[in-house]
């Protein structure tokens, strides 16, 4: 049977280059890309779906057939602080909506986690896959939920849920969906832009990120592994490398010597600071074969040219 695959949330930063990669492996015609609003750089199989709207999901996953589901819509970490209860209601209830269908129509489904489940009691270096989650946001609050409800169908009806906990992820093809690592991001458009960027968490602060070109094979890696070789349902722990604000000027200052980096951290500190510092993902690695291609290094020197592509573009539409 041929998989036809409904991506949710295809207009974020995740969404867009998984669809893309996606597509590339199976068809143009076999991925199905939605959200609530259209992104300008969506040109393929494409419709408007509102993850909380029970009746149109259904109604699409029958009509096409559907066997995967990427369920990405959510509402991420720093935006999630300013509007708790929308953030909860979203996070949630879009999890349940897609679970249910699965439990009904036998699909595989990818929900994506975050080290934002783990929290200020979290061993911070080489974070266990098992280990103590006090999260402290709402965002990450909501992502330890889901992973139990993962779990919980899993055992409960049997429904092939999948999961990761994304680190900071970083992409020049994308725009930042509103998460605490989007500093990462940023940082690239105002060196090239202006050679200096104001950094809105300190210059020390260690946390986990991963290039999207790693990201997004991964995630396909792990929806094409077979079933026996997934042991872990509530979510996986994903890492490549871990750097700081000012080690990510550094690497930056090898392409631009005169960059400069300045710190004024806000709210998004306290978020940071909760999160770990390095993960441990021996079991993701042994169980169905994830490893990282990408270095800080490479990442950057990527990113710097990416970036650099990406706004002699904007500047030649404007």
């Amino acid at each position: 049977m041929k998989e036809t695959i409904l991506v949710l949330g295809s207009s974020g930063q995740i969404g867009l280059e998984l669809v893309g990669a996606l597509r590339s492996s199976y068809g143009d015609n076999r991925v199905l890309a939605s959200d609530i609003k259209k992104s300008e750089k969506e040109t393929g199989w494409y419709q408007n779906i509102d993850v909380l709207d029970t009746h149109s999901l259904a109604q699409t996953i029958q009509q096409y057939q559907i066997t995967q589901v990427y369920l990405l819509a959510a509402l991420l970490s720093a935006t999630a602080e300013q509007k708790p209860k929308l953030g909860w209601k979203l996070n949630m209830e879009g999890l349940f909506n897609i679970l249910d269908l699965a439990k009904e129509k036998n699909l595989r489904v990818f929900w994506p986690s975050s080290i934002a489940a783990f929290g200020p009691t979290t061993p911070r270096e080489q974070t266990p896959q098992v280990t103590i989650m006090e999260p402290t946001s709402v965002y990450g609050i909501s992502k330890l939920a889901g992973e139990r409800w993962c779990e919980y169908y899993f055992h409960r009806y049997g429904v092939d849920v999948r999961s990761i906990r994304y680190p900071g992820l970083i992409s020049f093809k994308s725009p930042p969906g509103g998460g605490t690592t989007d500093y990462a991001i940023h940082i690239f458009h105002q060196a090239l832009l202006n050679g200096r960027y104001a950094s809105f968490l300190s210059r020390d602060t260690l946390l986990p990120m991963m290039y999207m070109p790693d990201a997004i094979r991964g995630t396909i890696e792990l929806m094409e592994a077979p079933a026996d070789k997934i042991k872990v349902r509530s979510s996986y722990n994903f890492a490549a490398f871990s750097f700081t604000p000012q080690m990510l000027a550094d690497e930056i200052i090898k392409h631009i010597p005169n960059f400069k980096i300045t710190y004024n951290p806000d709210f998004r500190q306290a978020l940071a600071d909760s999160w770990p510092q390095s993960i441990d993902d021996s079991a993701a690695r042994l169980q169905w074969g994830w490893e990282p291609h990408y270095s800080l290094a490479d990442m950057t020197s990527e990113m710097i040219q990416g970036v650099s592509q990406e706004l002699k573009k904007s500047t030649s539409h404007t």
